[in-house]
Formats: structure tokens, sequence, C-alpha cells
């Protein structure tokens, strides 16, 4: 049977359909070779990855004890696993009375959350190796006097250093960065209270902790272990100012230290008690640092176990006025001396130790005296600030500004106010002679 060419060529036309179902013109797909494997691709169910939630036990679970049935009465309970650096640890937190199942579940579900147990930073944080407590500190302490933004003096440093070796190592050193928290802290208040030291010790020292816990960060410079610290809890002291022991020195123990002592350090105790300097700054003096007079002087520099250092802040550097009658006294004494004013034989700097002990007093004592001089003598605050080298803390301080520059109103003060102690001990002031013998 012969077949018509036709209707042959137009069947040959007609595109090949795998289905006998009906196709929409308006929604069929357009011939693509490759339309059947995206297809097929597409279909393939994409296998979840690992997450920290899906753990076992990570999620938690709620339980009552000695209950066959949940009791909404009773007290309920939460369990869950978190990590260590030891391992995976479990946990048990009281959720409360009164709940249903239900909403224990929520609650421990909350308490999980605001514990950050299922975060990625904090399984990196615990299990990177190397952050103990101990190495921490040794990087911090490191990192203080080389930062760019205030940078600490190594006096402070050195202070650090002490109550790291002597209370706070001893008790959290051994210890991983992320168990220092709120119950580490109250263990090392105890250990010092045990160890009888004041409450305002006890405060500045378990400052040291928090600093070094805050001065882990990672490569954003967030802290890798944020900590609410909760006072209370720890147990930390409180302190009343009015119970602070602010040692200080009356007008006769100023004048008997400077009768029993001999030229050096009679002068040395009069520049303190007469200018309110600290005794880093008055241990660096020298004769270039006054003015022809030898009313005004300038501090610019101090000294720290013999080295030459920047003042304690920058408000420090600052200009002074002195009454006539010590200006005198010091003048007769710097006469034939270059460099600094106070040294030994060898030339090096005194040192503090050897200072407060000749004083009998401690040399901030000399500073409360002068600031006490000047109160009751009702100087502005504005001057006192400048004199003793405070920080200015208002704006109305900073308008202000300009009267250092106004030497005239500097001085009528600074002859109203007076020393508040005898230059008749130093002798003759107007002569050139040693003003007092010198030590043996």
């Amino acid at each position: 049977m012969g077949v018509c060419p036709i209707r042959d060529r137009a069947r040959r036309s007609i595109p090949f359909q795998r289905s006998r179902r009906s196709v929409n013109p308006a929604t069929a797909l357009p011939e693509n070779p490759l339309h059947d494997t995206v297809a097929s691709a597409t279909k393939t169910r994409r296998k979840r990855g690992p997450s920290l939630s899906r753990r076992i036990g990570q999620k938690g679970s709620v339980f009552q004890q000695g209950q066959s049935a949940w009791n909404p009465q009773a007290l309920s309970y939460g369990r869950y696993w978190y990590d260590t650096p030891l391992g995976r640890r479990r946990r048990v937190v009281s959720l409360g009375n009164g709940l249903t199942r239900a909403a224990a579940c929520r609650k421990l579900h909350e308490h999980i959350q605001a514990a950050g147990v299922n975060k990625t930073e904090t399984l990196l944080s615990i299990t990177s190796p190397g952050q103990t407590f101990c190495e921490q500190a040794e990087v911090w302490l490191a990192s203080l006097p080389t930062r760019r933004r205030h940078p600490v003096k190594p006096a402070t440093v050195c202070g650090w250093r002490h109550q790291l070796d002597k209370w706070i190592l001893p008790t959290l050193g051994s210890r991983h960065l992320s168990e220092v928290g709120n119950g580490a802290l109250r263990e090392l208040i105890d250990v010092m209270t045990k160890g009888g030291l004041s409450p305002k010790t006890i405060v500045n020292y378990s400052q040291v902790p928090k600093m070094v816990v805050a001065s882990a960060l990672n490569a954003d410079g967030e802290p890798l272990y944020p900590r609410t610290w909760n006072n209370d809890f720890i147990g930390l002291p409180i302190v009343r100012k009015e119970e602070q022991y602010r040692p200080t020195i009356t007008e006769m123990e100023v004048n008997e230290v400077l009768k029993s002592n001999p030229r050096r350090e009679s002068v040395l105790f009069a520049l303190l008690a007469g200018t309110g300097l600290r005794a880093g700054e008055v241990l660096a003096l020298k004769s270039t640092d006054f003015s022809g007079d030898f009313r005004v002087l300038h501090v610019s520099r101090s000294v720290w176990k013999g080295r030459e250092q920047a003042p304690k802040t920058p408000a420090a550097i600052r200009d002074i006025d002195i009454a006539e009658p010590l200006a005198a006294v010091v003048q007769a004494y710097s006469e034939g001396r270059t460099g600094l004013l106070f040294t030994t034989r060898s030339g090096r700097p005194l040192s503090q130790r050897n200072v407060h002990r000749a004083a009998g007093h401690a040399l901030h004592a000399f500073r409360r005296f002068r600031t006490e001089v000047l109160r009751r003598a009702r100087v502005p605050e504005d001057l006192i600030g400048m004199w003793l080298g405070h920080t200015r803390k208002t704006v109305t301080d900073l308008y202000a500004d300009g009267l250092k520059n106004d030497l005239q109103w500097r001085r009528e003060w600074c002859e109203k106010v007076g020393l508040g102690f005898s230059v008749g001990l130093f002798g003759a002031i107007n002569q050139t002679t040693p003003v007092l013998q010198e030590a043996a």
C-alpha cells in the first residue's frame, strides 16, 4: 500500500511528544535540549549542613522531680549540654513553678538563647587553644604601654603586675577565659577578703580581671567573652568616701619635717608643700624649669624608678606660681647645680622610697596639705585645678582656659595665699650660702 508523500511530510514536521496530554501553548516551555537536565537538578533535595542546635541535648529538656505526670504546681527544671575546654558538660537550671510543659520549654529555650550556647562564636572561643587567663594577662600587660590610645604609664603597669602576681593569678591564672565570670570573681573577692585587704583595695583589684577578660577580641575587634558583671552576686564591697583613709599633714608637722632633715630633703619637702607637686614631678625638676626670678615653675616631666617620662596626664603639664619666700630658697639652692636638682652623690635621681622614709609621711600628704591651704584662702577653682594639674571637667572650664595666661592675676592670688608654713627654718633666704647643711 503506498504512502501519500504530502501526509508523510506533515507527520515528520510534528515534534515528538512523550505524553498524550494536551499542552497549553501559553505555558509550554520552549524547546531546550538541556531542559530535562535542569528539571532533574532542581528536584534534588539539598542536604542540611551541620548545626550546633541539632546536636543531641543541645535544645535541652524539661523535667520535674518526683512527679509521674506533669504537675503545673510543682517546681520545673531544665537541662542542656554546653561546651567547655575539657568537653561538653550538662547544666541544670531551675525554671520555677506554675508552668505548663510548653511554658517550661519556652522558658528553657529563652535561657539557652541568652546564654549563647548554640552560637558558633561561643564554640570557637571556648575550644581555641592558648586562651588561659594567665596567658591573656601577659598579652594585655604587654600592650598597655604601646597602644595608640591612652598608653598606660609604667608605674600603673607595675602596680597591676603586682596585683596579678600576688592575688589574682594564684586564683584565676590556670582557668580558661570562658570560665572567668561572676562565679570566678566571687571566689577571688572571698580570697582577698580573707587576706585582710581593705574594701577600697578589693574594689581596685577586682577591676584588673575585668579588663583582662575584656581585652580578648576577635578579628573585628569585638569581645570574645562579653560579660555582664553582677556586683551584688560577686559580693563587691561598698566603699564610702568618708571611710577612706587619706593621710594628710599639718602645718606643725611640715615645719618639723623641714627642721629635722638635711638641706637637700628640706628644699624638696618645701617644694612639695608649697606647690602641690607630685613626688615624681619634684624629683624631675631642673633649674631650667624655673623662670628667671624662680617665681614660675613649668612642669613638663616626671621621674619613676630613675627614668624620665611624661607627667601623669596631659593636664599635668602646667605652670605653677611660687610664693616669693620659697622662690628665694629654691634659687639659692640651685646655684651651681646643673641637671636634676635632687640627686644622689653619683648624680642619679633620688628614690621615692628613700624620700618617703626621710619624710616620715606619705609624699602625697604634702599635696593634700597644699590643696587645703588653697581652699582656706578661697582661691578660684580654675586656678586650683591649674596649679595642681587636674583635668578640666566641664565646658565652662574650657571656656576659662585663657585665665592661665593672666600672670598678674595668678601672682596676686599666689601672694595672697602664701605657703601655709614657715620658711624661717631655712635661714637667710637672700644669701647664696647653703640654706641648710648638707647630708653627712
